[in-house]
């Protein structure tokens, strides 16, 4: 029976994510300063989703910092055919997805949007890790320059198209 119950939260029906010409999700960063790296506190993120696309176009992000422009989230056709596809984390999330996008700077961030059981919707930005720091074990020397990204958005839906 778990089984059974497992398979009916696989097809669980999505569309009802999906925004029309007049809709969009948008919020702001989470305030825990640990989950942030590479992006202003202050920084906005809109989604604009096709649930009915999500393996192919599902959909584009907006960033207040011009970080993203109405840039397309790009699905990775492998991922549908292999167990991240049913990559669950937390407790309250409908469905995890894992995108690709380009920022404003040309490189490519992961974006994983999970759409929750309260309508929301969360959006994880993530790009490379930090460098590890070289030199003297005394301080001297240079750090290398960090170009991490780690962003929680908490977004809920709006009427009217991204503002930014």
């Amino acid at each position: 029976m778990l089984v059974a119950v497992a398979g009916l939260a696989g097809c669980r029906d999505l569309s009802g994510f999906s925004t029309t010409d007049g809709e969009s999700y948008q919020g702001v960063l989470v305030g825990a300063g640990f989950v942030l790296a590479g992006m202003a506190a202050n920084t906005k993120l809109c989604l604009r989703i096709d649930a009915d696309h999500l393996q192919d176009t599902p959909g584009a992000i907006s960033t207040s910092d011009g970080t993203f422009s109405k840039t397309p989230l790009r699905p990775i056709p492998q991922i549908w055919h292999d167990p991240l596809s049913t990559l669950s984390f937390g407790e309250g999330r409908v469905k995890n997805l894992v995108y690709v996008s380009t920022s404003s700077a040309r490189s490519d961030v992961f974006v994983v949007v999970s759409l929750m059981q309260s309508g929301d919707v969360e959006v994880r930005l993530l790009r490379s890790a930090p460098n590890l720091v070289t030199g003297p074990p005394d301080g001297g020397g240079s750090a290398p320059p960090q170009n991490n990204l780690f962003a929680v958005f908490s977004l809920q839906r709006q009427e009217g198209a991204c503002s930014f």
